[in-house]
């Protein structure tokens, strides 16, 4: 029951930062462009498997089913252990965020989507960090 429970927190810290990425992206100059980011990285593995996504709103929709499951997964790993929820929580959210913005162009993926300017890393680094947080609030209240 427990890692239900991590998988629904996890799901609630996904969604929050999705939800928040989706809003933001059309309302800030300067928004990070995670699902660019995700879209890219979607067809270098569609590349590789020889299957490259042409339809923007396939490649869309196929990012954002990935981000949702491996970002559900991720946040999940807070509620493990049951101790340190929020210690884990900022960590990994911290994690994330960085590893979004310091990995993209060793990846071979166009950095500029989330670390164009200071702006736009703050603000990946703060996106991951709230829904890690989202999902450890889920967990403390799920635990009541």
């Amino acid at each position: 029951m427990k890692n239900i429970q991590n998988l629904i927190a996890g799901f609630a810290g996904a969604l929050s930062l999705t939800l928040l990425h989706e809003g933001l992206k059309k309302q800030l100059d300067d928004a990070p462009r995670i699902d660019l980011l995700g879209e890219e990285a979607v067809n270098v593995i569609m590349d590789k498997a020889g299957k490259p996504i042409h339809d923007d709103k396939k490649l869309y929709a196929t990012t954002l089913a990935g981000d949702l499951l491996a970002n559900t997964l991720y946040y999940s790993a807070i509620g493990a252990g049951g101790k340190y929820t929020w210690t884990k929580a900022i960590t990994l959210g911290l994690s994330a965020g960085l590893g979004a913005v310091k990995l993209a162009r060793p990846l071979g993926l166009n950095e500029k989507t989330v670390a164009r300017n200071d702006k736009v890393k703050v603000l990946t680094v703060l996106y991951y960090l709230s829904g890690a947080l989202v999902t450890a609030g889920v967990i403390k209240a799920l635990k009541r």
